[in-house]
């Protein structure tokens, strides 16, 4: 039960277009998303966004009336990988949680998020916990947001901006191909105030369409070569896209004042504080309007250069009030600047405290410094409460010293503010870095808070912007046209549509093809489903021959990813993850979410007894037995541990027949909660790594051994290649067909076969053709082995030759 009920207040949330809202700011929030057509939402609890989650169940109801479908997530990384159902189909969906420590969990699956990009409006709302209040350690959103290249919203701390933030990030986050998230101060989420409302809306395209006719696309999936391309796509498409967006729509704020010759830059979040530092300064009025223009950036990342460049032209000086360290946007903005060639001083952290929370008493007392410097004559007489700098300003000219201390204190008077700026030596017109430098030397020649003489100015001469490359998104066209891709060898290009492509799979023998292939005869009988995957060498699917799964949002996040997918539907979606994941956290934010969740999906372990794609380690559900380590711990009992009631485990994954009836089984019982099937056997790879040396050891001591090998009789195939379509292993190719009225090649089993035994398996699952055989290689065959030899080779030889006389008389 939580803290606060808030089942009287979540009626308003009924209310209709034109209607006033008045209430709390979580509030609020969820109304705008109800306004906005969300079709999912999730989440983990944390101050101060807890109450978020509260206001979400009580308003339980509320939500399935519009079908919208809301749980409370198993962590921040369930909750973010929740935001996977937005990546192939147009579905709005948000999640919710503390940060930083929960942006820390979630981090993993916002950046894989944010790589492959979204269809529908993704929103992270983000509990900011900084400052005054706050119980976790200091540290700020828009780092993770410069990381992972996903935009950051900071609205101005009224519920009406709140409110449109919302909508605004749906959209832009559509309008981008990328996740957004929404930052809301302590302050913000408590606020009270009143707004219109919207009516609201029922999704437009729901959950249970996308499971009904699930889509798949390969280049959003996380994996090598996209991951590549999804670099480039993010500066060249998406960031443009964005800065385009939000001029257009103008979601930063510009006010006006009669001062032209300053400026505020703030943080929309710091709105409320610097206005009300303004009034104390009287330089604001009781309806906020202030005296001096102010540049609001609700949106904080990305900067926009063209908004920054606009509003400081014509200016002396600009204050930027940044909370929170290190200084990104004052940084960001400095190079802004210069490279533009403008001369507008931009003061920051510098009259600012570098970290901590920027209280209205801190602020007042920056301004303050700051108008000091830069527009003394407009600011009362007032003494600083706090926070001074390490070094005082010096006002020149005065007449010296000695007569500065005999005259009577007064005011501070001063005329003109420069800084003297050493001269650069001009550079030559080609690329360079020397923009870098001249930001830094101005930077550190403002923190010492140098005053020049009266008259001196910036100017154009001590700038070297127009030598510089600018290497922003937004850069000019002439560095586009320098990109040449890499051509290593003349007939490189030619060969290329000649050699066809190759794409990365399982290894020989890898007991996971056989789960693929009875997932791929699964799905012809059963029709496609949602898939998501996970990190491991199960990835693989995604690519020919199997084209299975759609998503992959992180280790171990494979069930989570289809978390939001938990409505009635014709069919239901699959997940899987490996042994290794399933350790690393699919335990608690795959299996445990699903079953607090009441999940109604299908969930696949892969167990092949190590965390083998990270080399074979060995991991809690080990089969060896490890001197310095506790294995031998069933996955099975885990998933029972936590609740599971459905768990079906196939200690054979070669047998396709068994593996696709339990498939089918899982997706069509009329059984609720969540659907385990726990598919074990060892990994080829590390299975030959143990057995080989052991195997070669008994051989050289003369013990009789078996080695099974598989072949094709080619006069049985029939050179349909299905074998080969649905299992993909690299021993099984083709060749030439000795037949002379036969076209086609035939199936052929190479010599790096390891003798699964999987192609026959689902040749004979596919009811394709009889041509597979095994035969079996005997080492230090004993006298019986060799007397049966000598049999069957009189016998095949007999039937070979008898079949050669009669082909030789029929080609007559």
């Amino acid at each position: 039960m939580a803290e606060r009920s808030f089942k009287k207040e979540v009626q308003q949330l009924r209310i209709g277009e034109g209607e006033e809202f008045r209430g709390e700011g979580i509030l609020a929030v969820t109304k705008a998303l109800l306004q906005s057509g969300v079709s999912y939402v999730g989440g983990y609890q944390g101050s101060p966004i807890s109450n978020l989650m509260d206001v979400l169940a009580d308003a339980q109801d509320i939500l399935e009336e519009l079908g919208v479908h809301f749980e409370t997530s198993a962590s921040e990384a369930t909750a973010a990988a929740m935001l996977a159902a937005s990546v192939m189909y147009p579905i709005r969906g948000a999640v919710t949680w503390k940060s930083t420590v929960g942006t820390n969990v979630a981090s993993d699956a916002l950046a894989n998020l944010a790589s492959g990009g979204v269809t529908g409006g993704a929103l992270i709302i983000v509990g900011e916990d900084y400052g005054e209040g706050s119980s976790i350690m200091q540290e700020r959103t828009h780092a993770f947001a410069m990381k992972s290249q996903v935009w950051l919203i900071d609205p101005r701390p009224n519920l009406e901006s709140m409110v449109k933030a919302v909508e605004d990030s749906f959209q832009l986050s559509e309008a981008s191909n990328t996740p957004v998230i929404l930052q809301l101060r302590i302050r913000s989420c408590h606020v009270h105030g009143r707004f219109t409302a919207e009516a609201n809306k029922r999704p437009q395209y729901t959950l249970s369409e996308a499971m009904a006719n699930p889509v798949r696309d390969v280049s959003r999936i996380v994996l090598p070569p996209a991951s590549f391309l999804h670099e480039q796509e993010k500066v060249k498409e998406r960031w443009p896209a964005a800065v385009e967006f939000i001029k257009e729509k103008k979601l930063n704020e510009f006010f006006d004042g009669d001062l032209k010759d300053m400026g505020l830059i703030l943080q929309g979040g710091l709105y409320n504080g610097v206005i009300r530092a303004l009034q104390l300064l009287g330089l604001a009025d009781h309806f906020g309007n202030s005296r001096i223009p102010l540049y609001v950036m609700n949106v904080t990342y990305p900067v926009v250069d063209d908004e920054v460049i606009e509003f400081c032209r014509d200016k002396k000086a600009v204050m930027l009030l940044e909370e929170g360290q290190p200084n990104f946007i004052e940084q960001n903005m400095n190079t802004i600047l210069r490279h533009a060639g403008i001369s507008t001083v931009l003061a920051g952290k510098g009259l600012l405290p570098m970290a901590g929370d920027y209280t209205t008493v801190v602020v007042r007392d920056g301004l303050q410094k700051f108008l000091e410097v830069h527009q003394p004559d407009v600011l009362p007489t007032m003494e600083p409460a706090g926070y001074l700098l390490p070094k005082k300003p010096s006002v020149r000219p005065a007449a010296t010293a000695a007569a500065s201390a005999a005259a009577p204190a007064k005011p501070l008077q001063v005329s003109e503010v420069s800084r003297s700026i050493p001269a650069v030596a001009a550079a030559p017109a080609v690329n360079g870095q020397a923009a870098v430098a001249q930001a830094l030397i101005s930077e550190a020649l403002i923190e010492e808070h140098e005053i020049g003489e009266p008259g001196t100015q910036l100017g154009a001469a001590n700038t070297v912007a127009d030598v510089v490359l600018d290497s922003r998104p937004d850069a000019g066209t002439a560095v586009e046209a320098a990109e040449q891709p890499l051509t290593f060898h003349e007939h490189v290009k030619s060969l290329s549509t000649v050699i066809p492509a190759r794409p990365p799979g399982f290894c020989t023998g890898c007991p996971e093809r056989p789960i693929f292939a009875a997932m791929s005869l699964a799905q012809e009988k059963l029709g496609q489903h949602h898939i998501s995957c996970d990190i491991g060498c199960h990835l693989f699917s995604i690519l020919p021959p199997f084209n299975l799964g759609a998503t992959t949002m992180g280790y171990g996040l494979g069930a989570a990813s289809a978390a939001a997918f938990n409505v009635p539907s014709s069919k239901r979606t699959v997940s899987f993850m490996g042994d290794g994941g399933f350790w690393h956290n699919g335990l608690s934010s795959g299996i445990g979410n699903a079953v607090f969740n009441k999940y109604d999906g299908v969930i696949i372990i892969v167990d092949n007894y190590y965390s083998a794609a990270t080399g074979g380690q060995d991991i809690l559900s080990s089969r060896a037995d490890n001197k310095r380590r506790v294995t031998n711990n069933p996955i099975e009992d885990a998933v029972k541990g936590v609740g599971a009631k459905w768990v079906r485990t196939l200690d054979r994954t070669y047998d396709v027949t068994k593996m696709q009836a339990t498939i089918e089984e899982a997706l069509t019982t009329k059984e609720t909660g969540p659907k385990i099937i726990i598919a074990q056997s060892e990994c080829m790879l590390n299975k030959q790594r143990r057995v080989k040396p052991l195997f070669n050891k008994a051989v050289k001591e003369g013990k009789r051994l078996v080695k099974e090998r598989f072949g094709v009789d080619p006069d049985v195939c029939t050179g349909d290649h299905a074998c080969i379509r649905l299992s993909g292993c690299p021993s099984l190719t083709i060749k030439e067909s000795a037949d002379p009225l036969r076209e086609d090649p035939i199936a052929y089993v190479d010599n790096t076969c390891v003798g699964c035994g999987n192609c026959g398996e689902v040749s004979h699952a596919a009811v394709l053709c009889p041509s597979f055989y095994r035969a079996d290689i005997v080492n230090n065959p004993s006298k019986w082995d060799l007397f049966m030899a000598k049999v069957r080779r009189s016998v095949i030889g007999y039937l070979q030759t008898r079949r050669g006389n009669r082909q030789a008389q029929y080609s007559l």
